[in-house]
């Protein structure tokens, strides 16, 4: 049973490695993922590696692209619409559900992660950032007692993290910017009134921003496309 069960456990570790460099952008979207330099990397044999990279296929984190293998997976900006579009539909309902049902305990935890959120802002460390921001949203949607809703979510963070950590950078560097903190701190306060019908119309209002822009990138994006045709 013992050998059995090291494999899987070293691909667990592997995977979470890869996936945590994915996260960080330390991979980026479009990096190729050499089975041999990553096991040189995180020091074991390529088969452990290989069955990790097939994981992070399943999970959407990872592609086949001819001629260069297994790389990262990207998404186009009209690919980030329909997520962000799909993030709405959730993570309004999620919002919705845990405002009614969260306790002072958890509204405390989520101010928590609002100040660090704010600190890792003002320091320009956007990966901390992204984190807080993520754990206070998490302590929220937990409350709404659906863990499928809540994973599900999670799964769309993770696809479109890549583009997250770029347009908080974008953020962080524009002076009179402050959408990275406005919507979270009027969600701590819709969380602790209860009101689930604030929880829900703030997040509502932060993802069609997102969307927005998005939006925009992509329009900018196509009209250089034309210009150049």
């Amino acid at each position: 049973m013992t050998k059995r069960a090291e494999p899987t456990l070293l691909t667990d570790q592997v995977y979470s490695m890869i996936h945590e460099a994915i996260m960080t952008g330390e991979l980026p979207a479009g990096a190729r993922l050499r089975v041999r330099d990553l096991a040189e990397q995180v020091g074991t044999s390529v088969m452990p590696v290989r069955e990790a990279i097939r994981r992070l296929e399943e999970a959407g984190l990872a592609e086949r692209v001819p001629h260069k293998g297994a790389v990262v997976k990207g998404l186009t900006l009209a690919e980030l619409v329909h997520v962000y579009d799909v993030r709405r539909l959730l993570e309004v309902e999620a919002a919705r559900l845990g405002a009614q049902r969260i306790t002072s305990e958890d509204c405390d935890r989520m101010q928590a992660e609002y100040d660090l959120m704010r600190t890792a802002a003002a320091e320009g460390r956007v990966v901390a950032y992204l984190d807080h921001d993520e754990a206070l949203l998490s302590i929220l949607y937990t409350a709404a007692a659906n863990p499928v809703l809540l994973q599900s979510i999670r799964n769309l963070w993770n696809h479109c993290r890549a583009y997250k950590i770029v347009g908080a950078q974008g953020s962080l560097n524009d002076p009179v910017d402050d959408s990275l903190w406005r919507f979270q701190e009027r969600l701590v306060a819709a969380a602790r009134d209860h009101s689930g019908g604030s929880a829900a119309a703030v997040n509502d209002e932060s993802l069609l921003d997102a969307t927005d822009r998005i939006k925009a990138l992509l329009a900018s994006e196509q009209a250089a496309s034309a210009s150049a045709g």
